[in-house]
């Protein structure tokens, strides 16, 4: 069975996490996202594997190889400009013609039945079925009605106040017959939801609606990212440890995942489900709480707390800091007695010295220094960086 995923977005939403790296390549559990997602896909049978590129793609490339070590087999398609999603999946029309094929995202965690999603529309008359989720708030998906016979009526991207007639949200996963290539123009730039759907349904064809079950997120924003991150830690069953541990009177309360040449120092703890990878220290009388991944070199100082957030590789977190729900990309330096706040993203290189306090919800730009004893109470650029976040 065949499946496009589509890489193209740069990811803006997500900075400053995605400057260094594109937005499939942000590590989940120490493991690029898109390794989730295509090791899923290949699990349920979809191993015929086409990848349309666009920012940064030498990264993805990099990261998946020819999709051997995840059980399929991987094809790269370029694009030379945007496309848009349709225009995208267009421009891979020679890789996916001949069958039904399955259209995901590259950014997506799931942990859905998507074989029960094709084979749901082998077996109706439609020629696309979309994957609709339920959801609190729909205000920044594209929404759908449906009957009894999960035939969409209506669509409607973005519903303001007083316009959500219904929290089925569109997953952005499709399941199409080729005969859509006949709709959609090549090299032009055109989107599924916003024209391909509408365009389709005026011409008399039926759209089908397939109900997901699970988890879902396309990672739009920091929180979805840790929420999505906080899904694949449940998913440690065990403490698993690669290679050489050296514990020195610390706890540990499993499950644990855990590379090589980890060093746990007196009365320290660690309350899974927690991921630390390989050449972490940590010394004496850390507390990691649950929901938390470490990547690889880091460095926690004595009496450090660290809750449910995501450390990249190579940060330094120093004596009795604190960080809570949030995000540390590589490079990074906490100083002592520091305070990171729920819901704060910290990009790459970024030096926090002593005594710093970063409010909730704030972000931070790569390479930049914040002095001693300050209180940050709102975004800090870099003007080397393109300051948007708003967009893919």
């Amino acid at each position: 069975m065949k499946v496009c995923i589509m890489c193209g977005g740069e990811g803006t939403r997500l900075r400053p996490l995605t400057f260094g790296r594109p937005k499939p390549c942000v590590p989940i559990v120490n493991q690029p996202s898109i390794q989730h997602l295509v090791s899923h896909l290949a699990n349920l049978g979809f191993n015929d594997v086409i990848i349309t590129l666009g920012y940064m793609s030498t990264a993805i490339e990099e990261s998946l190889g020819d999709g051997s070590l995840f059980g399929a087999n991987i094809t790269y398609v370029p694009e030379r400009t945007k496309l848009g999603t349709a225009g995208s999946v267009k421009n891979a029309q020679e890789h996916l013609d001949g069958q039904p094929f399955l259209v995901v995202g590259g950014d997506h965690v799931i942990n859905l039945n998507l074989l029960e999603f094709y084979r749901e529309h082998l077996n109706n008359n439609s020629i696309t079925t979309i994957g609709l989720i339920s959801i609190d708030d729909p205000t920044e998906y594209g929404i759908a009605e449906i009957d009894a016979d999960y035939t969409i009526k209506r669509f409607k991207e973005k519903p303001g106040p007083g316009e959500i007639f219904s929290n089925l949200a569109s997953t952005g996963m499709y399941v199409c017959d080729p005969e859509v290539f006949d709709f959609i123009p090549a090299g032009e730039k055109y989107d599924f939801a916003r024209h391909l759907f509408p365009a389709l349904m005026e011409k008399g064809y039926t759209l089908k609606a397939w109900l997901a079950r699970g988890n879902w997120s396309d990672v739009g924003n920091p929180r979805s990212l840790r929420q999505a991150e906080r899904w694949k830690l449940q998913e440690i069953a065990y403490t698993n440890i690669s290679g050489d541990l050296v514990v020195k009177g610390a706890k540990i309360a499993g499950p644990v995942q855990m590379g090589g040449s980890v060093s746990l120092s007196t009365n320290s703890r660690v309350i899974g489900p927690v991921s630390i990878g390989a050449g972490t220290i940590v010394e004496e009388n850390v507390i990691i709480g649950p929901y938390t991944s470490i990547g690889e070199g880091c460095i926690i100082k004595s009496n450090a707390k660290i809750f449910s957030s995501s450390i990249y590789n190579r940060v330094v977190v120093g004596r009795n800091t604190t960080i809570s729900g949030s995000i540390l990309d590589n490079g990074t330096y906490i100083g002592d007695g520091c305070n990171i706040e729920n819901d704060t993203v910290i990009g790459p290189k970024v030096v926090l010295k002593d005594n710093v306090v970063v409010h909730s919800g704030t972000r931070l730009w790569p390479e930049v220094t914040i002095p001693e004893g300050t209180v940050v109470k709102e975004h800090v650029l870099n003007d080397a960086f393109d300051t948007r976040i708003e967009g893919s």
